[in-house]
């Protein structure tokens, strides 16, 4: 699944209700934002612990990915997400969510290349849900202060 629209359009909580009904279902999840993976897997190639690491993350059966394309990676980075992402294909399901639309995501990978390659591995067979662009946080905020100006108060 690939979820995509702007800022407060409910992505994280899509995601997070995803992973939260499959680990009920008895599956192993994992929900993280791109960066703290990435630097999660900069960390483990440091230490010479990349492998290990990704065993761990090949054991799950759902990886909830938030937050693709809202920082520009670096390109070792980007090379580490892109073996995650490559190791998963068709053997277990990743889930993620992005204020950017495909034709962006170069600019996250700095290499168009492995961007089309993600795009294409995460969209094979996947649910593409558009969240479309209206805050659920600027409605909220907007109509508090509406209640707020509204004669009688």
């Amino acid at each position: 699944m690939v979820l995509l629209g702007d800022s407060g359009t409910g992505k994280t909580h899509l995601l997070i209700g995803l992973g939260v009904t499959a680990a009920e279902a008895g599956r192993r999840v994992r929900y993280t934002t791109t960066a703290h993976l990435v630097n999660e897997l900069v960390e483990a190639a440091d230490d010479k612990q990349l492998n290990r690491l990704l065993t761990r993350y090949a054991k799950l059966c759902l990886l909830c990915l938030d937050e693709v394309g809202y920082l520009r990676l670096d390109p070792h980075g980007a090379e580490l997400l892109f073996q995650i992402i490559t190791e998963r294909e068709e053997k277990a399901s990743i889930a993620c969510a992005s204020n950017s639309p495909f034709s962006e995501w170069g600019n996250t990978f700095t290499d168009p290349q492995p961007a089309a390659a993600v795009v294409d591995q995460l969209t094979y067979r996947a649910h593409i849900i558009q969240t479309g662009t209206d805050s659920y946080r600027l409605r909220t905020t907007r109509a508090l202060r509406n209640a707020e100006a509204a004669p009688g108060r």
